[in-house]
C-alpha cells in the first residue's frame, strides 16, 4: 500500500509512549499509565523492546510492540508482543503495514522468523494473522500466574 498520508515512526521516548496509552489501551485494557510507562521503560531496558506506531494523516492509528529473542526452538527471531489497530481505523491495512514493516526490519537483521501470541478470543485476529499475512499455528501458550 503506497500512500505519502501514511508515516511509520518508532517511539522511542517516555512523551510518545504517553501519547501512545490510550491507542494500547484498547488491547491492553488492564494496564493503567503508569504501570504502561514503566513495563516499557523496563522492556526497553532489559529486552531491547521497541514500539513503533503507523500515522496516518500524522493521527496515530495503529501499534506495534515487538522485541528480538533467541530460543532453541525458534532459534534468532522477533517476538511480536503487542499489535493494535485503533477500533475506528479497522480493516485499511494498517496491521499489515506495521508487520510488514518488522518483517523487512527483522530480515535486514538477521532474523530468522517473527512470532507472535494471540488470545484464544481474538478469532478475527487469527484469521488476519493466518490468512492474509501466511502465520502458520504452530503451538498454544501456556501461562501460569502466581
Amino acid at each position: 500500500m503506497e500512500n505519502s498520508n501514511i508515516s511509520i515512526r518508532e517511539l522511542k521516548t517516555e512523551k510518545k509512549w504517553a501519547e501512545a496509552f490510550p491507542l494500547m489501551k484498547q488491547l491492553r485494557t488492564h494496564l493503567n499509565l503508569a504501570d504502561y510507562l514503566s513495563l516499557i521503560k523496563q522492556s526497553v531496558h532489559h529486552n531491547n523492546y521497541s514500539l513503533t506506531a503507523l500515522f496516518y494523516q500524522d493521527k496515530m492509528v495503529a501499534l506495534i510492540g515487538y522485541l528480538p529473542m533467541i530460543t532453541l526452538y525458534n532459534g534468532k527471531f522477533i517476538w511480536v508482543c503487542d499489535l493494535i489497530t485503533d477500533s475506528k481505523a479497522r480493516s485499511k491495512g494498517y496491521g499489515e503495514l506495521l508487520l510488514s514493516h518488522v518483517e523487512e526490519e527483522a530480515k535486514e537483521n538477521g532474523y530468522d522468523a517473527i512470532s507472535l501470541s494471540s488470545g484464544l478470543q481474538r478469532t478475527d485476529a487469527h484469521r488476519f494473522y493466518e490468512q492474509k499475512m501466511d502465520y502458520d499455528k504452530v503451538s498454544y501458550v501456556f501461562l501460569k500466574k502466581f
